[in-house]
């Protein structure tokens, strides 16, 4: 792929899809910077795996819902890079309850987590990028922001919220040079799903066409076409990667 900016920060990158974005959005040659807010010999090691195919990468620790923080965080890019010039907004949590027993607090939370985080990113990044009327960012939201799940109200509100906040983005950016887009991965292959008893990650595969569950790089190659150079005429877009899941 061709790139004609030069570097990313990546956002929750310490492991799982975000470490996998990472690791290859590194071999495009694109500098990386790793974020963690709590994991950061993890993020350490990302960093390690990246140079030692070759690549460049710093990592870059602060929790994404501290508006404060993250407004640092860019600067800090900025200052040592002279630009950013692609943002993929990775980070994130779940607490899943059911809705009648969740409590205002947890619904919140992730609300802050996922959904206020992404504003403060893509809203810092347009001010940075505007500067060279270039730049380009990746949401990554859900399947579930499209089609709801049960005992995820406030995941399924938080990454809904993220697809349509990131169209808005899209249509106040572009006069700027400036793309967003979301990826909303299905059910993938991860920590997070090696736990699942195999009955119940069998119930979820004869749910998707493709008849498995995806890969964390099937997710970063699509994370690093949109945005390539070979997605330029492509904003406020939504690329589904789910095996067929949600059509």
């Amino acid at each position: 792929m061709t790139f004609t900016g030069k570097n990313v920060l990546v956002t929750g990158s310490s492991r799982g899809i975000g470490a996998q974005i990472a690791r290859g959005l590194a071999k495009q040659g694109l500098k990386v910077w790793v974020n963690y807010r709590s994991g950061e010999a993890e993020a350490e090691a990302v960093k390690a795996d990246i140079i030692a195919e070759g690549g460049s990468a710093e990592v870059i620790g602060f929790d994404v819902s501290d508006e404060a923080a993250f407004v640092a965080a860019i600067q800090e890019i900025v200052a040592a890079d002279g630009a950013l010039s692609y943002l993929v907004n990775n980070a994130g949590i779940t607490r899943d309850k059911l809705a009648m027993r969740m409590k205002t607090e947890e619904f919140m939370a992730v609300i802050e987590a996922n959904l206020k985080s992404t504003f403060i990113g893509c809203r810092e990044a347009v001010k940075v990028m505007s500067k060279a009327r270039f730049g380009a960012v990746v949401n990554i939201a859900s399947i579930v922001g499209e089609t709801g799940n049960a005992g995820q109200t406030n995941y399924s509100a938080s990454k809904g919220g993220t697809i349509a906040m990131t169209k808005s983005f899209a249509q106040e950016a572009a006069p700027r040079g400036i793309r967003f887009n979301t990826v909303t991965p299905g059910f993938i292959a991860t920590e997070m799903t090696d736990v699942l008893k195999e009955e119940v990650k069998e119930a979820f595969t004869a749910r998707i066409p493709m008849g498995r569950f995806g890969e964390p790089s099937e997710v970063a190659e699509a994370v690093a076409f949109l945005l390539s150079d070979h997605a330029s005429y492509i904003t406020g877009e939504t690329l589904k990667v789910n095996g067929g899941m949600y059509m």
